[in-house]
């Protein structure tokens, strides 16, 4: 090898730029005339030879605006970058329905010698932004000087979209789209923007890294069950690991409240009707039973239940029953109907026999949040369906489940569809397949298994975070995958992969919790100097009951407890043991 290669290779690991590209950014118009040629450039050195560039232009520093995790856009400064968006494997698939795997790849003139491939949300089907904001808490990586690529993962929401089959949804009647959702499209969108970072820059990143949050948390799980090569640092957020499952409790759940819903004359129930099971006073009730049960399992009364682990139904049914309505009490109580479809959404879906089809919840004082709500009963104010409708029924009927099964495009089509979903004969069909399907949707989109042997091998590091409140993917079921990856490596599962749950926390955010930190910073410090995180800084959002709140996050199975003296609302007064 050639010094100077060997010189450039060295440099850009460090993230120093060699002298001739240190020019070109110093002026912008060099990189600005490569981002440009880069269609011609990439000619033929794609790793997928399909690829094909559909736009390339340089982006000159300015503002940008940043979508922010349930909060208003965040406008921040950017920089100058070259901005390229291409596409692979175009086909005709199954409906006659056109197909690609696109990708958006953003490379800022000021590199730091890194690469981030920004995970999706939902059924995908958008290129996303490719600015890597991951939490309101730090810059977007592309700010920071990392290489960003987002994908749509082979479906396009606009394109791909029949009414008659679940509208955005339709990419499940095609294998090969239902598989490249799952898992398939991420190490081809990888080793394209690798092929395309080496050649913009001259050399390759450095070190690798995947960050994403519910189906992006999937997606991190699958980089580094299936891909264990591919990336240097993982981190994976409230992880869909077992969708096709969560997808199934989506449909218990919604039976389970639709019966305590005011019905129609005929006996149905409408979507704006399951809003009515419970009320806010309601949850409020439920919120302060499970404080009353749980919150001083930790050492401290502070709104927070930290030892989710303990609380339990057992534990919080008797502080529920406690406000039981009596037979001649209707007023300031809980009906029994109530609290017993409470206990049976937290004790987790079953068939008629008792085998467990998905898993438990714990029970935290979140429960009474907006963001454990609208999953499962929907907004009146503001107005938002209910999730697991409007998002886990059509993804369950024609993604999850062999042979799909067409429902209209409409809410009222996928709640029609999750009331008359049947436990015993329709959840075994999420591991069925087919002539058409030779993949079930457990084996297309799972991301269970205990087996990180190549990730491990490759010197991989992954953080995992969950929120104890999340309402849709259990954090009991990504402890209960942590235990089993523990075993699998000797009780030493820590050295590689750490899980660090957040107290109260909703679905990626949200809830009476300290749901804003950065996981990126400590994910590079272990991979790049050997420093694995031993807790999180996390602070409360401003909207929270303690705006100013730190709390250290700790690896599972450890907690934060308090040391006895010192500020309550600070994370100095707290360390993490079991």
């Amino acid at each position: 090898m050639k010094i100077s290669v060997v010189l450039a290779l060295s440099l850009s690991a460090l993230g120093i730029c060699s002298p001739t590209q240190a020019e070109e950014r110093a002026t912008g118009n060099a990189s600005a005339t490569h981002c440009e040629q880069m269609a011609q450039d990439m000619s033929g050195h794609w790793p997928d030879q399909s690829t094909q560039v559909m736009s390339s232009k340089w982006v000159a520093a300015g503002p940008i605006t940043v979508m922010n995790l349930g909060g208003p856009p965040a406008v921040v400064p950017g920089p100058d970058h070259c901005e390229l968006i291409a596409q692979m494997q175009t086909r005709t698939g199954a409906n006659d329905q056109h197909y690609a795997i696109k990708f958006h790849l953003r490379m800022p003139a000021h590199w730091n010698g890194r690469f981030y491939f920004q995970g999706g949300g939902g059924s995908n089907g958008v290129l996303g932004d490719a600015l890597g904001r991951y939490t309101a808490s730090a810059a977007p990586a592309l700010v920071q000087g990392f290489a960003v690529v987002s994908q749509d993962s082979g479906h396009d929401n606009q394109l791909n979209n029949d009414p008659a089959r679940g509208g955005e949804i339709t990419f499940g009647f095609d294998p090969i789209a239902r598989a490249n959702y799952g898992h398939a499209s991420l190490p081809l969108v990888s080793e394209a923007a690798k092929a395309a970072i080496r050649q913009f820059y001259g050399a390759p990143a450095g070190h690798s890294y995947f960050v994403g949050c519910s189906k992006g948390g999937q997606e991190a799980l699958v980089a580094a069950e299936r891909y264990g090569g591919e990336f240097d640092g993982i981190a994976a957020g409230d992880p869909g690991m077992s969708l096709p499952r969560a997808a199934v409790a989506e449909a218990w759940n919604t039976q389970t409240f639709a019966g305590l819903a005011k019905s129609q004359p005929d006996g149905s129930v409408s979507i704006e009707q399951l809003q009515t099971a419970l009320s806010n006073d309601d949850f409020n009730k439920v919120r302060e039973a499970v404080l009353s049960a749980c919150d001083a399992a930790d050492g401290l009364k502070d709104g927070i239940v930290g030892d989710f682990a303990h609380c339990t139904t057992a534990k919080v049914l008797p502080a529920l029953q406690a406000v039981k309505c009596s037979a001649a009490q209707s007023g300031d109580c809980l009906s029994g109907a109530k609290i017993d479809a409470l206990v049976r959404v937290m004790k987790g879906a079953v068939n008629s026999h008792g085998e467990v089809l998905y898993s438990d919840f714990p029970w935290d004082a979140s429960i009474a949040s907006v963001g454990w709500r609208i999953w499962n009963l929907g907004s009146a104010m503001p107005p938002i369906p209910v999730l697991n409708v409007i998002l886990g029924g059509p993804a369950l009927a024609t993604v999850f489940t062999t042979p799909p099964t067409a429902i209209g495009a409409s809410p009222p089509a996928a709640l029609q569809f999750l009331l008359h979903f049947d436990f015993d004969k329709d959840a075994p069909r999420i591991y069925a397949t087919d002539a058409q399907f030779p993949g079930s949707g457990w084996s297309d989109l799972s991301a269970r298994s205990a087996d990180l042997g190549t990730f491990r091998a490759h010197h991989g590091k992954l953080i995992v975070f969950h929120g104890t409140a999340d309402p849709i993917f259990s954090i009991n079921d990504t402890a209960a995958w942590w235990n089993e990856v523990d075993h699998a490596n000797s009780s030493h599962a820590a050295s590689f992969v750490r899980l660090f749950p957040v107290p109260g926390m909703n679905h990626c955010l949200g809830g009476d919790a300290t749901d804003q930190f950065d996981v990126l910073a400590p994910l590079v410090d272990w991979v790049e100097h050997g420093k694995a995180p031993e807790q999180i800084l996390a602070t409360a959002d401003p909207m929270s009951p303690w705006p100013k709140r730190t709390r250290p996050l700790c690896p599972y199975p450890q907690i934060a407890r308090y040391r006895g003296s010192g500020d309550v609302d600070s994370a100095a007064s707290f360390e993490c043991r079991r």
